[in-house]
């Protein structure tokens, strides 16, 4: 087992000319070579030595994915230091102050989007000695440009040009490579320690799932601190002589966000790294550009969207007959509609790998049919993240795939004990990539750590065939009044990804007759429904409709609904209450990785929830779902 900085040297040697990481400046996306990168990673490596940089300091970096990105980690970790990844979706000066204060980091590697967060905190970081701004202009006697410290690393080279060989060499694989911090949903964040060990192996066990090839290229969409990305994508490409580009990112995430398309057109990736949230935009706007064509190809899409489906059902179990039936009435519509949209996608793209574990059958079934299939996934930060996947070649719709080799699993139940195929408990995992434990917190180490089996808090099981089904969270579990258990994940993505009138719903139940939903609407979807009706959308008849409307798309689930068969019934909800604002990483509602915080939720819609359990709460047209449902229909 090997360090970062010897995997990365091996793949130099093995790959010097292959291009590693592309970025758009101006107009182009222009590429940096293996041998390249590694020439700046270790001036970068060598100016932190030079700054006094030491084995086992930390260091916090935070910045948009972009080549430096790469080159400030490796430099780091070249320097026998530990990178601190910081989420660029951290907006709250107490959110930094506490990771960079906890992890002890003394310096922080910030670009220039993100340099102004930490200059609102250093004051109040004493231990915090500089801040290495990759953009122009510095501020401050405590800042310094990053060319500098490039300078600074090519003068010691020039005097001492072992030094940063001597530095990375003296590193071992039990050393901490890096402290990623926890969202921080319910208590303070939890620093996860991740060794060379952990990842070096995630990456082996990656590739017992997964082929790269070296032509492949990403466009790396997802934030670079985010686990998935970090190790399936700069490390996982990095092994194979693969290249990884950037976004080209704006002066907001909005900016950065329309850059997309283009982007992904201009790189022609052969794989992209996703999770639902990412797949249900790219499913909408798929969606949107069809509408945008007219009636008639909406009606053709739809119809070749339900053949394809119906043929390739869960694809381990497709019909083989009725897909020689179908194959030349799929080719054309492949011809016609399918290619069109793969273009849209640079035309290479082979696959995506979902990371995120409950992406909807549905979602899954949809990019098969395209041609682009999502090879669904599971893991968490704790396992480096990797844990199972789906492949080209062992692919069964609605699971989460088999586990990476060398890994072993259990499925436990309260007490530990073992639970045979079939039968849901928690999921357990044993490895090399499992983490030693969280910083500065053996409390919370001791509970997710137990005779070196790492204890998920996930709901799953085996299936026969050795698929891992992944249900939720333990903590996220619907509890009916006679102690029933239900993850309700699974119901609330297909609600907002089955209904256009739906942008976001919380189900609840704890121990309660019945289930409720808090739901927040699309309004611009609702607004054009309305005044298709020939009504004002906040007049109290364009309100009624707008309610009407949300109690249909619920009632599509119930006994006669177009998707009656895919849930039980008994955890369907029974009343729904309407919320006007939507859950956001500002408020707190949703955390960095865009995941729903219940608990902060339940405690802020606490009296809506108890509203919904009177009599009067049980009519969708109460007074309080009238008010929320007026305020956003009038809302710009």
């Amino acid at each position: 087992m090997e360090t970062i900085p010897a995997f990365f040297e091996d793949c130099c040697a093995r790959f010097p000319g292959n291009i590693y990481l592309r970025e758009k400046t101006g107009d182009r996306y222009t590429g940096m070579s293996y041998l390249e990168t590694r020439e700046r990673v270790h001036r970068f490596a060598a100016g932190l030595i030079a700054l006094g940089v030491k084995h086992g300091d930390r260091i916090a970096l935070i910045s948009e994915g972009r080549n430096d990105w790469v080159v400030s980690e490796l430099g780091i970790l070249f320097a026998g230091a530990v990178n601190v990844p910081l989420s660029v979706k951290l907006y709250e000066p107490d959110e930094i102050r506490f990771r960079i204060s906890h992890s002890g980091a003394r310096m922080v590697i910030a670009s220039g989007n993100q340099a102004g967060k930490i200059r609102l905190v250093r004051d109040e970081l004493p231990g915090m000695d500089l801040t290495i701004v990759l953009d122009e202009p510095v501020a401050g006697d405590r800042e310094i440009p990053v060319d500098q410290v490039l300078e600074a690393g090519k003068l010691l080279l020039e005097v001492n040009p072992g030094m940063v060989e001597e530095r990375w060499k003296s590193l071992t694989t039990d050393d901490v490579a890096n402290i990623c911090y926890t969202s921080g949903t319910t208590a303070d964040p939890k620093g996860i320690m991740l060794t060379h060990r952990n990842y070096i192996c995630n990456v082996l066990q990656g590739y017992s799932l997964m082929d790269i090839r070296e032509d492949y290229c990403t466009l790396l969409i997802l934030p670079w601190d985010h686990a998935f990305a970090h190790t399936a994508g700069i490390y996982c490409f990095m092994g194979k002589g693969a290249s990884i580009a950037s976004v080209k990112w704006g002066k907001s995430p909005m900016e950065s966000l329309r850059n997309l398309p283009e982007n992904i057109r201009e790189i022609r990736p052969r794989v992209l790294l996703s999770v639902p949230a990412l797949a249900e935009n790219f499913k909408k706007n798929i969606e949107k550009g069809i509408r945008a064509r007219g009636p008639l190809m909406e009606t053709l899409f739809g119809f070749a969207m339900k053949l394809a489906c119906r043929v390739n059902r869960e694809v381990w179990n497709r019909r083989s007959g009725l897909a020689v039936l179908a194959r030349p009435l799929m080719a054309v519509f492949d011809y016609f509609i399918f290619k069109k949209i793969r273009e849209g996608f640079g035309g290479q793209l082979e696959f995506f790998v979902g990371g995120g574990a409950l992406l909807d059958i549905e979602f899954q079934r949809f990019f098969y049919a395209l041609g682009i299939p999502m090879f669904q996934g599971y893991g968490l930060t704790e396992a480096s993240p990797i844990i199972s996947s789906n492949t080209p070649g062992r692919l069964k719709l609605g699971s989460s795939g088999t586990v990476a080799s060398t890994m072993e699993i259990r499925i436990c139940d309260t007490e530990g004990r073992d639970l045979p195929p079939g039968s849901q408990g928690e999921i357990v995992v044993k490895g090399d990539n499992v983490m030693p434990g969280y910083w500065r917190n053996p409390e919370a180490t001791a509970m997710a750590i137990r005779d070196g089996w790492l204890y998920t808090g996930d709901l799953g099981y085996l299936d026969q065939d050795g698929f891992l089904h992944v249900l939720g969270r333990y903590k996220s579990l619907l509890i009916a009044d006679d102690g029933e258990k239900y993850s309700p994940e699974g119901l609330e993505e297909s609600f907002c990804t089955e209904s256009e009138y739906i942008d976001q719903c919380l189900l609840y139940n704890n121990q309660n007759m019945f289930t409720v939903i808090l739901l927040v609407p699309a309004r611009e979807m609702l607004v054009k429904f309305v005044e298709r009706h020939g009504l004002t959308a906040n007049s109290a008849e364009g309100v009624e409709c707008a309610l009407g409307k949300i109690d249909e798309e619920l009632k599509e689930y119930r006994p006669g609904g177009k998707f009656a068969q895919r849930f039980p019934q008994r955890w369907l909800p029974a009343v729904a209450g309407i919320l006007p604002d939507h859950f956001t990483e500002e408020n707190h509602l949703l955390n960095s990785t865009m995941k729903i915080v219940r608990g902060k939720i339940v405690e802020r819609y606490r009296q809506r929830i108890d509203h919904l359990y009177t009599p009067e709460g049980r009519d969708i047209l109460n007074v309080k779902n009238r008010e929320a449902m007026r305020s956003l229909l009038e809302s710009v």
